[in-house]
């Protein structure tokens, strides 16, 4: 991961993710807050196991990842380990307070890896 993305992302409160729908086989984005540590994204589907885009990545692990203008195709790895989500769902409390992700966070067992590339498209 370069440094400029490295900044970019830190700056980000949320992530534009492109996946591809597993009945459709059609591209779909929507925005998802996420957190980083080094040179790893985690993020954290709202109603867990049962949201529609993590269910799609996990057909499709390949997804396209958008943030304050610098772009990168990724592969997700699932993480359905209770105890590693809940330290994911901390690492969301810290970063965008424990009201909100009590608030927007109906189910938390699962959440998806993504190891950033070296380079990727600024």
């Amino acid at each position: 991961m370069t440094p400029k993305m490295a900044q970019l992302l830190d700056a980000a409160q949320e992530l534009q993710i492109t996946v591809t729908g597993r009945r459709s086989g059609q591209n779909i984005s929507l925005p998802v807050w996420f957190v980083r540590q080094h040179d790893r994204l985690y993020l954290l589907p709202v109603r867990g196991s049962d949201t529609q885009w993590y269910r799609n990545v996990l057909q499709t692990p390949v997804l396209t990842i958008a943030a304050k203008g610098t772009t990168a195709g990724v592969k997700a790895k699932p993480i359905n380990d209770a105890k590693r989500v809940s330290e994911i769902a901390e690492q969301f409390r810290k970063k965008y307070g424990a009201g909100n992700v009590k608030k927007y966070y109906s189910k938390l067992d699962a959440a998806l890896e993504i190891e950033l590339p070296a380079e990727a498209a600024a």
